[in-house]
């Protein structure tokens, strides 16, 4: 084989085996996925931040295949409930899993 088919033949092993490492599984989003939850992250964070009866600093946000997990504390029940719908209301949000607490 020559220099160059050999080179080329490498190349071609090298992004066979990049594209399986990017390939998303069940545990793990895709490269376009990471991207499309960190846009919905920023989303739901920004639509905290301008409520102005949540303490968005106190929420805390994780995206995963479109869907968003909220953790944290608020000072009253209902607040529980208007960070939920707030996400709920953002494009590209599948579902809501909501963990937030109330503080005592």
């Amino acid at each position: 084989m020559t220099l160059a088919r050999r080179f080329t033949a490498f190349l071609s092993a090298l992004m066979i085996v990049a594209l399986v490492g990017c390939a998303p599984t069940e545990k793990r989003a895709g490269t376009g996925q990471y991207i499309d939850d960190a846009m919905i992250t920023a989303k739901v964070k920004g639509a905290l931040v301008a409520d102005p009866e949540l303490k968005a600093t106190e929420i805390q946000v994780d995206t995963f295949k479109g869907t968003v997990q909220l953790s944290g504390f608020v000072a009253a029940p209902e607040h529980v409930q208007k960070a939920e719908r707030l996400v709920r209301d953002i494009a590209g949000v599948k579902s809501v899993k909501n963990d937030i607490a109330i503080k005592r």
